[in-house]
């Protein structure tokens, strides 16, 4: 039997899900996706990258700006789907659509479930220093990443990881899951197990305070910190009232002054060890290698950091 599906989502982080469906020849009989927008500067209105892969392939797309009316209740519920599949859609999901699914709602999640449950967990398991991180296919319930785990599978991070990188590589390894996911419940061969909810943690959104370096910290968690927000939204520090951000840096054995430059090339003194850095970007300006940067923006030896 061919099932009839609805894909929900919406980043980049969905779309090589999308393409997996397709390439499977699923029945993808609605997409859906989170409105277009305006861009950062205010004139083009911009598609959402699931937005634009649905057109190209001339997939229904349904956009709404909330599911919480009746109209949309409606909606989804004379779409009659057997399966949805859910990828970083960007809302909640009411509870009262849950039950319009005849297989049920299933989740990429971009963690080891029932670690890191929440809207950020690639980037708080790169801050945390775990050594591995991985994607949990999951059965969509009432409570937020709490529904039972059919697949798994892990993946290592390293010193290179970042958060776009290790993004890009769990996408991929989820919509190969996703494809083996669908197969074991068109076969009624799926089995679901209960997450150990006392072992849960939670990967709370990215704020602004999270950008901030603070040098009172290890160099290995500062380092940490920058990679799990490259390539956004960046951790930064203040020189002379602007905000520069710190791309790319790397650990050293040297020490000095908390907050200081140890040298006229950007090496910087943390709680424990220096981090040196190697990529870094003033306001409006392209990111640059430390030493591009360096011959025309100077930051002397012995400058405190904020």
């Amino acid at each position: 039997m061919s099932l009839k599906i609805i894909f929900m989502g919406t980043p980049e982080f969905a779309v090589p899900a999308l393409k997996e469906l397709i390439r499977e020849k699923f029945d993808i009989v609605h997409v859906y996706t989170q409105p277009p927008k305006k861009s950062n500067r205010g004139l083009k209105i911009e598609k959402k990258p699931i937005h634009v892969e649905a057109e190209k392939n001339n997939l229904n797309i349904h956009h709404p700006s909330s599911l919480k009316n009746e109209q949309e209740l409606n909606f989804f519920r004379k779409i009659n789907p057997d399966l949805v599949i859910v990828v970083a859609y960007g809302q909640i999901i009411p509870e009262n659509f849950l039950s319009l699914s005849k297989k049920g709602f299933i989740n990429i999640h971009a963690s080891l479930l029932p670690h890191w449950r929440g809207a950020a967990p690639i980037q708080r398991s790169i801050m945390n220093g775990d050594q591995f991180t991985g994607v949990s296919i999951m059965k969509i319930q009432k409570g937020l990443d709490t529904g039972p785990v059919m697949l798994s599978e892990k993946v290592e991070i390293n010193h290179k990881s970042n958060y776009g990188s290790l993004s890009e590589q769990l996408s991929v390894l989820g919509s190969k899951l996703i494809i083996k996911a669908i197969n074991l419940i068109n076969e009624d061969k799926a089995k679901f197990v209960e997450q150990d909810h006392t072992k849960a943690t939670h990967a709370k959104k990215i704020t602004h305070e999270d950008e901030e370096i603070n040098w009172n910290n290890d160099a290995k968690k500062i380092v940490q910190q920058i990679n799990a927000l490259n390539p956004s939204p960046g951790a930064f520090f203040k020189f002379k009232n602007e905000k520069i951000k710190i791309w790319s840096a790397v650990v050293t054995d040297q020490k000095g002054k908390v907050g200081t430059t140890l040298n006229e090339n950007l090496l910087i003194a943390c709680k424990d060890y220096a981090i040196q850095v190697l990529e870094i970007q003033r306001p409006g300006k392209k990111i640059q290698k430390v030493k591009e940067f360096l011959l025309g923006y100077k930051i002397p030896k012995a400058s405190q950091l904020l």
